[in-house]
């Protein structure tokens, strides 16, 4: 039986013109079964790079596959993005909350709401959906959120962002999806922005998009710049607030001083470019994790390129978290704007790939205390670092 990729339903928010190439529904194979060495796998390995989010329904897979599976994508790969058991070991971490371990298979994270129990080894699982009410500035008023508005909880790209290398694919697995009505998800940023949203939804957008539809001054800074990141970010960020719109830190000065961060060490700062190259298809993504970003480091416009007009042309070293949250901010938001978000509509058994060095997503909504929610989760720190603008690039957009 041949695969069969479908698009993926859009919401009526979602401009049609902009999803062409993005996401689709899978047919037509196991993904509990693939062999990694196979003709077909190979076909869903292209087309994962391809379309940067491939969803398929009523899947029947053990923690086991769903790791072998992930695996698939980088074999040289073993431990779970942010370092096994790390995550959830470092009580300072912002992300401590989120996440259980299956014990047998330590690279797959159950996550989710309400209280689990006698699940895969694990007797009783206590989890809590991240919500924007405990990590946000301001939040939705309580009369508000009884009527289901809600918010963005953090626009993010899977990865440890200090020492380990960002994973190149994350899968995340259907297990328990509670029904209930639809929330208004909305950006509380003087837009205006509103977007409607399935119950618990998992809202994604396109690297390339955000790329593509920059200004040229802006594509200009973005293929000659690296983002550093701050040591152990999850720890440095946790006492900070998040944007209403969850694209980003508001500048507060209370991120954790250096010096009360667990031990870290210079060499193993994480330094990425801007944009990132797909491996497949060639093109250029934004992949930037906002809350975790420390400075920019811009090189200067090639030589022979246009200065005029060009931001920072003789390249720049910023340190002012001020300066690099603004600049990021106005590189990022529009791609987050309601008609380039794809939020997915969960169903029991849904499994989803993602290219997460292709989009960045987040967690939207939240569930009463009662609503029981379980998904598998599955990234791998990568074997390599991702691969930035060439030469080329760089001279055809700076």
């Amino acid at each position: 039986m041949a695969i069969e990729f479908a698009p993926l339903p859009l919401p009526p928010s979602a401009d049609p013109s902009k999803f062409i190439d993005f996401g689709r529904e899978v047919k037509g194979v196991d993904p509990a079964t693939l062999d990694p060495k196979s003709e077909r796998f190979a076909e869903i390995h292209d087309a994962l790079y391809k379309h940067s989010v491939l969803l398929f329904r009523d899947v029947s897979m053990t923690p086991e596959q769903q790791y072998a599976l992930t695996k698939a994508f980088d074999p040289k790969s073993e431990d779970y993005g942010h370092g096994n058991n790390k995550t959830e070991g470092t009580k300072k971490s912002i992300l401590h909350p989120d996440l259980k371990t299956i014990p047998r298979v330590p690279q797959v994270q159950l996550i989710g709401n309400g209280t689990v129990y006698n699940h895969e080894g694990l007797v009783e699982a206590k989890l809590k959906h991240p919500s924007h009410t405990t990590f946000h500035k301001t939040r939705v008023s309580p009369e508000d959120e009884a009527k289901g508005v809600t918010r963005f909880y953090r626009w993010h790209i899977d990865a440890a962002l200090y020492d380990l290398s960002p994973p190149r694919v994350t899968t995340l697995y259907g297990l328990i999806v509670p029904n209930g009505p639809p929330q208004v998800c909305r950006y509380d940023d003087g837009t205006g922005d509103e977007l409607p949203v399935p119950l618990g939804t998992t809202a994604f957008v396109s690297g390339k998009t955000m790329f593509d539809i920059l200004p040229p001054e802006l594509k200009s800074l973005a293929v000659r710049s690296k983002v550093r990141y701050a040591p152990h970010p999850y720890v440095w960020m946790a006492p900070a607030h998040a944007m209403p719109n969850a694209l980003g830190i508001e500048t507060e000065g209370l991120e954790l001083p250096l010096n009360e961060l667990p031990p870290w060490e210079e060499s193993k700062i994480k330094a990425f470019p801007v944009v990132w190259k797909n491996p497949t298809t060639g093109e250029l993504h934004f992949e930037v994790h906002p809350c975790g970003a420390a400075e920019l480091l811009v090189d200067p416009v090639p030589a022979g390129a246009k200065r005029e007009g060009a931001l920072f042309p003789d390249g720049a070293h910023l340190t002012e978290l001020k300066e690099v949250r603004e600049l990021l901010y106005k590189m990022q938001r529009p791609a987050i704007a309601p008609k380039l978000v794809y939020p997915h509509d969960w169903h029991e058994n849904d499994l989803i790939l993602f290219h997460n060095r292709g989009v960045l997503h987040t967690v939207v909504g939240a569930f009463t205390p009662d609503q029981v929610r379980a998904f598998h989760q599955c990234n791998l720190a990568a074997s390599d670092d991702p691969t930035g603008p060439s030469l080329e690039d760089v001279k055809k957009w700076a």
